[in-house]
């Protein structure tokens, strides 16, 4: 069942039908390229934002730090800043070998 209806499919958005632009007119491609944009990506875009932003926003919460002794690990510094923070460092999202920065600032103040 599952060849019958992926060989239909492909006949009919794969086989070429009319002008193509190897025989010279260029607008073949581009209309099937146009329907399948409109037809799937769009609603494929929609679904997928849907379901991590109403859905499921949960994966948004940042996780709780645990300092596991193998990750994080700085055995020489980085060339930038302190040497301490990564390059595209974010302190709302990437912790330190000691924790989050605010959570750090927090103990210390």
């Amino acid at each position: 069942m599952a060849s019958r209806l992926s060989t239909a499919l492909s006949r009919r958005f794969f086989s070429v039908q009319g002008p193509s632009a190897v025989g010279g007119d260029q607008h073949g491609g581009a209309k099937r390229w146009r329907l399948l944009s409109m037809v799937l990506a769009l609603p494929g875009v929609a679904i997928c934002w849907i379901n991590a932003y109403i859905i499921n926003p949960s994966h948004m919460e940042r996780p709780e730090f645990v300092p596991y002794p193998h990750l994080r690990l700085r055995t020489k510094k980085f060339p930038w800043g302190d040497g301490n923070h990564t390059l595209f460092h974010n302190p709302e999202t990437n912790p330190l070998p000691e924790g989050y920065e605010d959570e750090i600032e927090k103990a210390e103040g």
